[in-house]
C-alpha cells in the first residue's frame, strides 16, 4: 500500500481518496475505518445495504457468529471492524468493554446492579440486559468513576 499526504493550507476539510484496482474486502475495510474515524458514525450493514450509524444511537457492539453486531433502537447491523478496533476508537467516547465479546455505550445505560458473585448487571435504555464479567468490573468502575 502506498500513502501520499498532500498539505493544502487553503483547504478547510480533509479529503481522502482511495485508488485501488478492485473493491476488495481490504479496500472496503479501509474505507469503513476512515469513515468511522472521520466523524461520529460507524458503517453498519444489513445484507448489501450500508447505513451510517450515529455513535450516540448505538446501544452496544457484540460478537455473534464470528461477526460484530451493532445494536440500535432501530435494529441490528453488522459492522466490519473487530471489537478490539472499536474498543480503541471508542474508549474516549464513553464506550466500555464489559466482557470478551461486548462493548456498551455508557450513555445508554439506565441501571447497574452489582451482584454477589462480582458481576454487574447492566440495563440499557431499550431494556436490553447485559452482564459484565468480573474481569472487566474494575475497568468499568474506573470509567464510571465509582
Amino acid at each position: 500500500m502506498k500513502v501520499n499526504v498532500v498539505l493544502e493550507p487553503e483547504r478547510i476539510d480533509i479529503q481522502v481518496t482511495i485508488h485501488a484496482p478492485a473493491a476488495t474486502p481490504e479496500v472496503e475495510a479501509l474505507a469503513a475505518r476512515l469513515l468511522m474515524e472521520g466523524n461520529g458514525t460507524v458503517l453498519g450493514f444489513r445484507g448489501a445495504e450500508a447505513t451510517p450509524l450515529n455513535l450516540a444511537d448505538i446501544l452496544r457492539f457484540y460478537g455473534e457468529d464470528k461477526e460484530v453486531r451493532a445494536q440500535t433502537a432501530a435494529g441490528l447491523y453488522t459492522v466490519r471492524q473487530r471489537l478490539y478496533e472499536l474498543e480503541e476508537r471508542l474508549a474516549a467516547l464513553r464506550f466500555a468493554r464489559i466482557s470478551h465479546s461486548e462493548i456498551v455505550n455508557l450513555r445508554q445505560v439506565t441501571a447497574l446492579d452489582l451482584t454477589l458473585t462480582g458481576t454487574i448487571r447492566i440495563t440499557l435504555s431499550d431494556g436490553t440486559v447485559c452482564w459484565a464479567s468480573r474481569r472487566y468490573v474494575k475497568r468499568i468502575k474506573e470509567v464510571l468513576g465509582l
